[in-house]
């Protein structure tokens, strides 16, 4: 996977909730500063339990090998005095240390912490992860997180050990390896495809991060044959997940030509940075198998990205399942669905659209609603795959067009085009590093969108791990097959014993019913 280690955003979000930490089990009072973790015992624990469920939330240094490795490396424990501990790979290889060779420290799922952090630092990390540095430089982070470029270096060194430059290297790393390992594209090709700005910079950094050249990489294993423009990569997660779920969900709601869904495999087109994209998914031996398909390879780290986040991948599921479970009525549905997670989306503008195209309609209403939208003004892909052939309109597209293309009420249009021009004008943004209540803000100020449209975007576009919508009939539906008072107000009280986690509990709800 393409920047693995990174941690990542923690509870609280369009409601203005303030920052709790909820990492796992003796975890739960790890703090950082500068480089290295505060309370190394508790590590030195995890270390010793070689648990998978830690890999991610640090990285554990031998000062006697010069390496770095996850939790669960088998390797024979080190001595508690030959180790340190950091808080990210960046901060580990800043202070001399290199990937261990045995454990593949990049290849862990990225923390759950991060992931859901609403502050500055989680936002950033997030946008670092989608390649804003490598396509933007540290000044364009900075911009869009409205900091400048040194306060933004003093916050992530703070807190991560590292400064953007660092982190984004280590996904540039983690890219080529990735890159080396699977194709047969040219060093050269793979060097401007991961984002290094010359071919010596990647020999370079791929021997200080890794401790063989390039071409060792390449020889050490067997290349997953590929298409021209295609690339096959294996997902980690943590476990356990309910993969049936979270694919059965986003296939009851694909759009023919944009998505598809077979029952095995989910399908669909990718709008990205630099070109199109198409992405296959499908579970498989503990992992998800991730067969992308780009315009431009510089798109192979965002597109990665896109799809962890669209499955939830990052995820805590032993620390959501944990809390949830705390209440009896809700036990018995986490004991029947372990490790349910809460899919997010690929594209802020196009959940975003489709959350207004859903106000008061089934789901299969909703979703003929956005094939119409997609064949009257979808673009069809250059290398359509099987059904997905178009990608979904732009924002800009759907504010131009004629209001009379739209079968649906009149203040639906009017709220769906008035949001369509404030997303294709930048006036509000959604995507992974937005502030999460600024951006309920502005969208609640557009007429025709209310609470349960601008929080079910926060749940999906953003990731918010905390939503409610105590508004919703499903949510009505599943609380009182539960024995409980389904009214909106009965709904928000019981919410209350489910937080931070709010978002799980929604799907619990909702999975109870299919």
């Amino acid at each position: 996977m393409v920047a693995a280690v990174l941690p990542g955003p923690g509870p609280g979000g369009a409601s203005g909730d303030s920052h709790v930490r909820f990492p796992l089990g003796s975890l739960s009072e790890i703090r950082q500063t500068q480089d290295v973790i505060e309370d190394p015992e508790q590590c030195y624990r995890a270390v010793s339990s070689r648990d998978s469920r830690f890999d991610g939330w640090f990285v554990t240094a031998v000062r006697t090998t010069g390496i770095y490795c996850r939790p669960s490396c088998p390797a024979i424990r080190p001595n508690r005095a030959n180790v340190s501990f950091f808080a990210s790979a960046a901060a580990a290889q800043r202070n001399g240390y290199r990937a261990c060779k045995r454990c593949r420290p990049n290849a862990t799922p990225g923390s759950p912490e991060w992931n859901t952090r609403a502050d500055v630092v989680g936002r950033a990390m997030r946008l670092i992860a989608d390649g804003v540095v490598d396509r933007e430089g540290v000044h364009g982070l900075a911009d869009r997180l409205n900091y400048s470029d040194r306060q933004l270096n003093r916050l992530l060194t703070a807190e991560m050990g590292a400064g953007p430059l660092a982190l984004a290297r280590i996904q540039r790393a983690q890219t080529a390896r990735l890159l080396i390992e699977t194709t047969g594209m040219s060093f050269t090709d793979i060097a401007f495809a991961a984002g290094f700005s010359s071919v010596r910079q990647f020999n370079e950094t791929v021997r200080q991060v890794f401790a063989v050249a390039p071409s060792e990489l390449r020889s050490r294993r067997a290349r997953v044959p590929v298409g021209p423009g295609t690339v096959t990569v294996q997902l980690p997660h943590r476990v356990p997940y309910d993969a049936a779920s979270i694919f059965g969900f986003l296939g009851m709601r694909a759009v023919p030509r944009v998505e598809s869904w077979d029952g095995v495999t989910y399908a669909r087109a990718l709008t990205l940075p630099h070109g199109h994209g198409t992405v296959a998914l499908r579970p498989i031996d503990g992992a998800i198998h991730c067969e992308l398909r780009l315009d431009d390879w510089r798109d192979l780290q965002a597109g990665v990205q896109r799809c962890r986040r669209l499955l939830d991948l990052d995820a805590d599921p032993v620390a959501v399942d944990a809390v949830l479970a705390g209440d009896p009525v809700l036990a018995p549905l986490i004991a029947a669905r372990p490790g349910l997670r809460s899919p997010a989306h690929v594209d802020g503008d196009e959940l975003a659209v489709r959350a207004v195209l859903g106000q008061q309609v089934s789901v299969v209403g909703a979703r003929t609603l956005a094939a119409r939208l997609v064949q009257t003004l979808g673009e069809p892909l250059s290398y359509p795959v099987g059904a997905v052939t178009h990608a979904f309109p732009t924002a800009a597209a759907i504010a131009d067009l004629d209001p009379a293309q739209l079968a649906m009420p009149q203040s639906r249009k009017n709220a769906l085009q008035r949001m369509c021009a404030a997303l294709a004008s930048g006036e509000i943004v959604i995507d992974a590093g937005v502030d999460r209540a600024e951006m309920a803000e502005r969208l609640l100020a557009l007429p025709g969108l209310g609470p349960w449209t601008v929080s079910y975007i926060a749940m999906r576009a953003l990731g918010d791990p905390d939503v409610f919508l105590p508004t919703d009939l499903g949510v009505r539906h599943g609380l009182e097959r539960l024995g409980l008072d389904g009214s909106p107000k009965g709904a928000l009280g019981a919410s209350q014993a489910w937080r931070p986690w709010r978002s799980y509990a929604l799907h619990h709800l909702w999975a109870q019913l299919s």
